[in-house]
């Protein structure tokens, strides 16, 4: 209700100030007049408020992150952190190009050519453990089973029937752990050469005499063919003269 009171001019009376304490009635209660004279002061700083806000709104005013009101136009200095990663020289000079040739940095290869010294080991250091000087690393190679033998040297014995070169096979076997899967070496061998040509027969008769001795032993040949023969009851299914052949 005090906000809504009149802005007219003090009176005489009330610029002067009496020194009795003047009353007004408002809505059935008596107020002071310096009680008054309050509030209409207040009114006026309120709606000058209002008027400011409302005429700076439509200017497109923003506010910075410290709460600081910024005009349009006006350059917001960036972060200094961004010209840390610029390449460019602060001076206004230079092509732009990583100092050193891009070798002075932390972490880099440094510059082509370079040789780097062997590092030489501390013995005072807290982590270091004479007997890892002497280890010798290895690659090792699990042994093969049966279902990994057959899917690896079923295409190798193809191969062979193409181009005929024994000591080819060699090599490829002796890469492969083959462990206790040797004498089956010979027993595949066979059973692809039943399904296929008399070509492929002879081949595998010349195959088992250079694997001897080399990737197969004597008692592994032994063994494979003493397994031919209690299996050819199921090679018949496949080839019907392997008895004979």
């Amino acid at each position: 209700e005090l906000e809504n009171l009149s802005d007219a001019p003090f009176s005489g009376e009330e610029e002067n100030g009496g020194s009795e304490e003047r009353k007004t009635e408002i809505n059935g209660n008596w107020i002071p007049a310096t009680s008054i004279t309050e509030a209409k002061i207040n009114a006026k700083a309120k709606r000058r408020l209002r008027k400011n806000s409302s005429r700076d709104s439509g200017r497109g005013d923003s506010v910075s992150e410290n709460g600081e009101t910024l005009k349009t136009g006006v350059v917001v200095p960036t972060s200094p952190k961004g010209k840390l990663l610029d390449r460019r020289s602060r001076s206004g000079k230079g092509r732009g190009l990583p100092k050193k040739g891009g070798a002075g940095g932390k972490g880099v290869w440094g510059t082509p050519g370079q040789v780097y010294d062997v590092e030489e080991v501390d013995i005072k250091d807290p982590n270091y453990d004479d007997d890892q000087e002497n280890c010798v690393y290895e690659t090792v190679v699990l042994p093969m089973d049966e279902l990994a033998f057959e899917k690896t040297l079923t295409p190798i014995i193809q191969e062979y029937f193409e181009h005929g070169d024994t000591n080819e096979v060699s090599e490829m076997l002796k890469d492969l752990n083959l462990g206790e899967m040797k004498y089956s070496v010979p027993v595949l061998a066979v059973s692809l050469a039943l399904e296929g040509k008399a070509s492929h027969r002879e081949m595998t008769s010349k195959l088992i005499s250079d694997l001897c001795g080399t990737v197969v032993s004597k008692s592994d040949v032994e063994k494979s063919f003493d397994r031919l023969l209690k299996e050819l009851p199921e090679l018949v299914l496949d080839s019907p003269r392997a008895p004979q052949v």
